[in-house]
């Protein structure tokens, strides 16, 4: 029960799938170290429970060898006790044969009892060497998979860190979008041109000022001349044309 139970944990820990956990966890840095520690627990228990499989296996190894060397050693002491009879047989002692017989099948029949157990627990050793092979198949791909998580850790925490910065770049994206600071540029661009007409208005007031005074020269000068032809026409002096 305990080897089954074992055996379920250690498949299961093989089958998972780190990225598809890693995807469904809110915080993909503590999904990891949470699954670094339970594989590494889940391997040193494994790993005690396979010893302790693998010893009971050797134990049974260990019987069954033993029984076979058992077997062949009662076979041998059969072989003995009967030609021993053979040759008391045939020196003419009856009773030193039959002696000898006797042994000789009380050899065989251990020697039968000692076969029987070497066949009888050849099933459990074939079954728990099944077993002992799949907890190390097991415990194997469980420290593989430790080993492709502990490695690729740092590439996994930048993909979850990448994800995060992207999200934040997208929110800050958003928020352009919703207050541009465009508009602001545009309107004191606006403000600018305004300023810079208004400055272009006033040199041209100050153009026209100018030109006002200067007229005023020129009525000035025809004035001058008016006065002094009046002044000539008192004097009794002949009228004079324009251009004379």
């Amino acid at each position: 029960m305990v080897k089954q139970s074992i055996f379920g944990r250690i498949s299961q820990l093989v089958r998972a799938n780190i990225n598809s956990l890693l995807d469904q966890a809110e915080d993909p840095e503590k999904m990891l170290d949470q699954m670094v520690r339970d594989y590494t627990n889940s391997i040193s228990d494994a790993e005690a429970a396979i010893a302790e499989t693998i010893g009971n296996l050797r134990l049974l190894e260990d019987d069954h060898r033993e029984d076979v060397d058992a077997a062949v050693e009662w076979g041998q002491k059969a072989f003995a006790a009967s030609r021993k009879a053979d040759e008391l047989r045939s020196a003419g002692d009856a009773a030193g044969a039959d002696k000898f017989d006797s042994l000789a099948k009380v050899a065989l029949g251990r020697q039968i009892t000692a076969e029987n157990e070497a066949k009888g627990a050849e099933p459990q050793i074939a079954s728990q060497t099944e077993i002992v092979e799949k907890l190390k198949a097991g415990l194997n791909g469980m420290k593989e998979k430790l080993g492709q998580l502990q490695n690729k850790r740092s590439e996994l925490l930048a993909r979850a860190k990448t994800a995060q910065a992207q999200q934040q770049v997208h929110a800050a994206v958003k928020s352009v979008d919703i207050l541009d600071p465009t508009s602001e540029i545009g309107r004191f661009e606006e403000k600018i041109r305004r300023e810079e007409a208004k400055a272009r208005g006033q040199a041209e007031l100050a153009a026209s000022s100018l030109d006002a005074q200067f007229n005023e020269l020129d009525d000035l000068g025809e004035l001058t001349e008016v006065d002094a032809r009046l002044a000539a026409l008192k004097a009794g002096g002949t009228q004079q044309s324009i251009g004379g």
